[in-house]
């Protein structure tokens, strides 16, 4: 999961509030422009829980395995293990027989086609079909953090009532869960209505350029004009995640900012340092990305933070209400002077700050191969996320013009995304989907939209027409907040028992599917 602990702590937005330089509680009781007669809970309620019977020592077994296939996403795309996905591959058919049975199995990806596509035909080829989407790639383990690790992280090993390893949080875990659950629905003689989808892609970690992207050329090619619902992963259950809220907690991921990554150059003439011109190629480009720091975008807010601010305010800290309100409950062209304050406090943070325009991240700079001799070019990469709106083409336009320097070469190196639909948080795809949530997990907590400021594959759908309605959310629960460390992290691990909710979860939402 690309950047994991941006989707999380970027949540301290809903606590950020109760820093020194808020407006005062007199300062937002004092403003009358805020309705709250219809600021209550969102939540739904009286949801009736489903135990769901799992092999789980089979299940267990089978993901444990999993993680011994070291399927890799290296940043040098050349450094790619086939073997371990081939392996991998052949694993997932004989362990999931009656799947591979059913449904038709394809591969796709370029230049290396290892990503997954498993069409499970609906009895009703009418009916809108639903994507789930997971990914079977890893981060890799750095030689420097093995010793830390309690458990080998490629041995799969199930200790304490976990199971440990590298993907077995992110996203092996999903895989198998999707899997186990449609080997069971099958095996109970079970056909779905509508078309059902799974999505396993092989480079999630480094952006999905090769696989997921494809597979979405791919669906979006065969004529899908719409998918009635989309899932991915994004963040697990988790009790504590929101600051302020000390209740289990669900996110669910309604929209994801855009990526684009630009590379700016100087070519010019090296030489000796002996004999230094007036500017050399590296002051020049740094110059250049000293001028684009100081031109960042402007700041809005984003119609899913709107609607993060809509289930989540209620539950938070009655003081600031009214502020929380005035966000939810806001127009898109306009801008109240509670807004204002709202954007004040968060602008000053720098995790909060990027919920609220298109972020400027430079990331690479290269030059110079020797302490004496002058390098001929200077190169610079510049990350960017953008907001909706912010298209390459006008980001493009943003940086010539902050930069102002026609000796700065400016060139698109990303397979770059735009800032993608929102997710509707009032339709039943959603209502669907908190239903199954409480199912499994029960009444006993919080259940939100969010806007995610990293991103995953699903971006690579739900950027396109077809696909406006995706929920992200990591179908498992972990203990605390310090589970989280796991992530791209050392001892990586998950419950046993939370393990067989995440196949009952899927199980269940199968079914569910049946209501849309």
């Amino acid at each position: 999961m690309r950047n994991t602990f941006i989707y999380i702590f970027s949540l301290v937005l809903l606590w950020s509030c109760k820093q020194s330089n808020e407006p005062s509680t007199q300062e937002i009781k004092a403003d009358k422009t805020v309705n709250l007669d219809n600021f209550t809970s969102m939540q739904m309620t009286g949801v009736e829980p489903f135990s769901i019977d799992v092999d789980l020592e089979g299940a267990v077994n089978r993901l444990s395995k999993a993680v011994t296939y070291k399927t890799i996403s290296n940043q040098n795309r050349d450094d790619f293990d086939t073997k371990a996905f081939e392996d991998y591959h052949k694993f997932l058919e004989q362990s999931y027989p009656l799947v591979h049975k059913t449904l038709k199995k394809e591969l796709h990806g370029n230049p290396r086609p290892y990503s997954l596509l498993y069409t499970w035909e609906g009895k009703d080829s009418s009916l809108e079909p639903a994507l789930f989407y997971a990914h079977q790639d890893v981060v890799p383990v750095p030689a420097d953090s093995r010793d830390q690790w309690k458990e080998d992280p490629f041995a799969g090993t199930v200790k304490d009532g976990y199971i440990w390893g590298r993907g077995v949080l992110d996203d092996k875990n999903q895989i198998h869960a999707i899997l186990e659950a449609a080997e069971m629905k099958i095996k109970e003689g079970w056909q779905p209505s509508r078309t059902i989808y799974f999505v396993f892609g092989q480079d999630e970690e480094v952006g999905g350029a090769e696989g997921a992207k494809i597979i979405a050329d791919v669906l979006e090619e065969r004529g899908i004009e719409r998918f009635a619902y989309v899932m991915d992963e994004s963040a697990p259950l988790t009790p504590g995640i929101f600051p302020g809220i000390e209740e289990n907690t669900a996110l669910i991921g309604i929209a994801q900012k855009g990526f684009i990554s630009l590379e700016l150059a100087i070519h010019g003439v090296g030489g000796h340092s002996s004999m230094p011109p007036e500017e050399s190629n590296i002051g020049i480009l740094a110059e250049a990305i000293t001028k684009l720091e100081a031109a960042q975008f402007p700041y809005k807010i984003h119609p899913a933070v709107r609607q993060q601010y809509l289930y989540m305010g209620p539950e938070l800290d009655e003081e600031n209400q009214p502020l929380y309100a005035a966000v939810a409950f806001g127009k898109d062209d306009e801008m109240t002077e509670m807004e204002q304050k709202f954007i004040d406090v968060m602008s000053k943070n720098e995790v909060t700050r990027a919920m609220l325009h298109t972020t400027i991240a430079v990331t690479m700079f290269n030059a110079g191969i020797k302490d004496n001799v002058l390098p001929p070019s200077a190169t610079a990469v510049v990350n960017f996320r953008p907001m909706p709106g912010d298209t390459p083409e006008v980001i493009m336009e943003h940086v010539k013009k902050a930069i102002n320097d026609d000796r700065i070469e400016i060139r698109d190196i990303s397979a770059s995304t735009p800032a993608t639909n929102i997710a509707d948080a009032n339709g039943p795809g959603y209502k669907m989907l908190e239903k199954t949530i409480r199912q499994i997990y029960g009444n006993d907590l919080i259940v939100s939209p969010f806007f995610v400021v990293g991103g995953s594959d699903s971006k690579h759908f739900q950027a396109r027409d077809f696909a406006p309605d995706v929920y992200t959310i990591t179908a498992i629960q972990l203990e605390n907040t310090e589970e989280f460390k796991g992530f791209h992290g050392v001892n990586e691990r998950i419950l046993v028992d939370e393990y067989a909710k995440s196949i009952g979860f899927f199980y269940q939402i199968f079914g569910n599917l049946e209501e849309l």
